[in-house]
């Protein structure tokens, strides 16, 4: 009888928690330089920013060849469209909701994405993991209870971005073959071009600080995207998915050891949730190998 998770479902859990952590670092960096900026310029900022170190990547590893030449051209373009509209909603929706709301309708995606690794890929998700969805979503809004702002525009925008960016990790497993860096670049490009198409209408100029900060934003960003991807490419959606809600965990962590902020006991109660919801997963994954 297997001890142990498989080894590919052990790594892509642990690609995730990683990526977690960098989106809620780029979280704070984004909701705090959005304040000031227009959304445009911050996404073609970033990601210019991000791709003078993936274009060089890409040309060492021979995948900036095989840009204009990929497979599912169609594919590859409706991911892109999915990746701007997921980042542009998310940028969009904080300037105008609180950002645990933001939060909320964004942790909706691990549901989104589960339900669309059955419809699309074909995967199966049995009741359990469902149950371990549900009860980790549950835990999100015990943090954040929804505010009155969530029957809003804005927070139709932010449920807007949280299904594109369901769709777009369905699709990542869909083309992993193109391989990661080439996606990441794709769609890196495609956001910069996005943003910057809006610059000549919006423009702050910023200082040597908050240039730092929004070039570190792309970097942060870019990082996390490429470790999701491998996430998603690596082990099953079902498998992964429930792993997504400990942004909110990290988000309490890093609020204690760089702010001070101890969190409530309400806090501390729906983070209890989260984690007992993925240390069901990983108990089902060896289980359910034997």
């Amino acid at each position: 009888m297997p001890t142990s998770i498989p080894a590919d479902h052990a790594r892509g859990i642990l690609l995730m928690l990683v990526a977690m952590l960098l989106f809620t670092l780029n979280d704070a960096i984004g909701k705090w330089l959005v304040a000031t900026y227009p959304v445009g310029q911050l996404l073609a900022i970033r990601s210019f920013a991000a791709l003078v170190v993936l274009v060089p990547l890409a040309w060492r590893n021979g995948d900036l060849k095989r840009l204009f030449s990929l497979a599912r051209p169609g594919l590859q373009l409706v991911r892109i469209l999915l990746v701007i509209t997921e980042v542009g909603c998310f940028y969009w929706a904080v300037k105008f909701l609180p950002l645990a709301d933001v939060f909320m309708f964004y942790l909706a995606s691990p549901l989104f994405l589960t339900a669309l690794s059955v419809i699309i890929l074909g995967q199966h998700v049995g009741i359990r993991r469902w149950v371990a969805l549900l009860v980790g979503f549950a835990g999100v809004i015990f943090i954040f209870p929804p505010s009155d702002a969530v029957l809003s525009l804005p927070a139709l925008i932010a449920l807007t971005g949280s299904l594109a960016l369901a769709l777009m990790l369905t699709l990542a497993r869909t083309l992993s073959a193109s391989g990661g860096l080439t996606l990441i670049t794709l769609q890196t490009l495609g956001v910069g071009l996005a943003g910057a198409a809006t610059v000549p209408f919006a423009w702050v100029t910023p200082d040597f600080v908050d240039l730092s900060l929004l070039c570190l934003l792309g970097l942060v960003a870019t990082t996390g995207h490429f470790l999701m991807n491998s996430a998603v490419t690596t082990a099953p959606s079902a498998v992964v998915a429930p792993f997504q809600y400990t942004s909110i965990v990290w988000a309490i962590i890093l609020g204690y050891l760089i702010w001070g902020d101890f969190p409530a006991p309400q806090a501390l109660a729906g983070a209890a949730l989260i984690v007992g919801s993925g240390l069901f997963v990983l108990y089902r994954e060896n289980i359910t190998k034997a």
